[in-house]
């Protein structure tokens, strides 16, 4: 806990961001994150489950979520995606149910290396987009966090002119759909 508090004392003494800023802690830290941030960092958890509850041992529904005080959550994460195999429309399902509940939404899409390399990025984002657009009951509600896979924990760095040049092939095709 020690390293959390530390952690959120550090971003509490620095400048006030220029834009939104999410701290997204481990679920175990989101209330005592949620009580020591300062109030122009927006507390997010890094998941949430597709229903308000059952049987889903470890999951974490919206509803608990909000009743804790908790109003976003990242959905979509490439590691939710690569290591527990979370598809498109579980994606998709988390958004119209975290919404449902009141959260706002951080939904993530990302491409592998190879993709960006062989230029199918947006191939490979049009399936993620899609799943975002057919469950987002509430724009005002959702943030699209493009999180190039590549570039996470690699070394690797994604250049500012790629990052907002997908970030313009993004709000293009939202804004033909």
């Amino acid at each position: 806990m020690a390293e959390v508090t530390a952690l959120v004392e550090g971003l509490n003494a620095g400048p006030t961001p220029k834009c939104e800023t999410y701290i997204c802690p481990p679920s175990l830290y989101l209330q005592s994150v949620q009580a020591t941030a300062a109030p122009h960092f927006n507390v997010a958890a890094q998941n949430c489950w597709k229903l308000p509850k059952g049987a889903y041992t470890g999951e974490i529904s919206p509803e608990m979520l909000v009743d804790s005080g908790i109003k976003w959550t990242l959905v979509g994460h490439s590691e939710r995606r690569d290591i527990f195999g979370e598809t498109d429309a579980l994606l998709g399902e988390k958004i119209a149910h975290a919404q449902a509940a009141g959260m706002t939404v951080v939904a993530c899409c990302g491409e592998q290396k190879d993709d960006r390399e062989s230029g199918r990025t947006m191939e490979v984002l049009l399936p993620q987009l899609d799943a975002i657009i057919a469950n987002t009951s509430d724009w005002s509600r959702m943030v699209i966090a493009y999180e190039p896979v590549w570039a996470i924990g690699t070394g690797l760095v994604a250049t500012p002119e790629q990052a907002q040049e997908t970030h313009a092939d993004i709000r293009a095709y939202l804004a033909k759909t």
